[in-house]
């Protein structure tokens, strides 16, 4: 799995394709304060768009919500500050902090309603790295990469990487403040085009286990077949993951994932089993027949001598969905 160079947590290059896409995103969360979230930033510069989505797991069991959009027709590197939420590269590749200072909605989970109530957020949070920051720059258009590869590079982007962190600081909501003691979470980018319709389904995981072990990737569909991909870092060591082996059980309506019995298979052979207990599922955007459930997860994961150790972190599901509701593809 290749280590990825300072540079890359830089600007990339506009692309001539019309949906490329330069994407920062983040999650954390801190069992302490049962508090969170994930966002992500996405700049489309051909386009002329530059967007933030802010999602906070509240104490409780809530979820607020943030969206804004600018105009942008030129890349931008790091600070990004988008309305009320600003981000701030501190160090390449290790550091990297998230403030935000705004008034938006509230609501239930899931499962979701149209009742929603205002909500004061103040977030002051830095990110430091645990594991190396590791991924793909793209293969150059002459390369031999997999099928399954080649037909994912036009839908969820060229170049990507993933790091595992600790995030400290403090998320106030309505004036309370939660100290963050316990937070771990994920960081990724991306630049490519990204066509969020295309892929029939993916299984995105965002896992840590403390501070020595952490988990990141994705098992793709694409026409040619499904994608594997992703990486562990143990103890300092990070391997790429070939198979992900997962079988879910979902809740009544059959789509929403709430447990996932998850074999992780490195390619050195090793495998890692860990079993997901969603706690709370945030159906974060239903565009045209593209259903996509961000599941905060309780990970479990256990060791060869048979103790077993908890950590936290996202079980994300995309589905294209048919005029009833039903995925196209079978969850398994």
């Amino acid at each position: 799995m290749p280590i990825m160079e300072p540079h890359h947590d830089f600007a990339h290059e506009v692309e001539p394709d019309t949906a490329w896409s330069e994407s920062y995103y983040f999650n954390a969360y801190d069992p302490t304060s049962d508090s969170g979230f994930f966002t992500r930033v996405g700049i489309r510069p051909n386009e002329g768009t530059m967007d933030v989505g802010l999602s906070v797991w509240l104490p409780g069991g809530d979820l607020a919500e943030y969206r804004h959009q600018v105009e942008c027709r030129e890349m931008l590197g790091a600070p990004l500050e988008v309305g009320g939420a600003r981000y701030e590269l501190l160090e390449a590749m290790q550091r990297w902090r998230v403030v935000a200072e705004l008034t938006t909605a509230a609501r239930r989970c899931q499962p979701s309603s149209a009742e929603r109530w205002p909500v004061e957020i103040e977030l002051d949070v830095t990110f430091e790295g645990l594991s190396h920051a590791v991924g793909s720059a793209g293969r150059p258009e002459h390369s031999q990469g997999s099928k399954e590869s080649g037909a994912a590079a036009t839908t969820t982007g060229k170049g990507h990487f993933e790091q595992a962190g600790r995030w400290t600081g403090t998320l106030t909501v309505d004036g309370v403040a939660h100290e963050w003691s316990s937070a771990r979470g994920n960081r990724d980018r991306s630049w490519g085009p990204r066509r969020w319709g295309e892929p029939p389904m993916w299984r995105w995981f965002s896992i840590n286990i403390g501070d020595d072990l952490h988990f990141g990737g994705i098992k793709l569909g694409t026409e040619a077949g499904d994608l594997h991909r992703g990486w562990v870092s143990a103890n300092g060591r990070v391997t790429s993951i070939r198979h992900w082996g997962l079988a879910t059980e979902l809740a009544d309506d059959e789509l929403t994932h709430r447990v996932m019995h998850l074999q992780a298979t490195d390619k050195a052979d090793r495998t890692y089993d860990l079993t997901g207990r969603v706690l709370r599922v945030a159906d974060i955007g239903r565009p045209g027949g593209t259903v996509i459930n961000e599941g905060l997860v309780e990970w479990t994961y256990r060791r060869d001598d048979g103790g077993t150790e908890v950590g936290y972190g996202i079980g994300e599901y995309l589905h294209q969905v048919d005029a009833l509701g039903r995925p196209r593809v079978p969850v398994s």
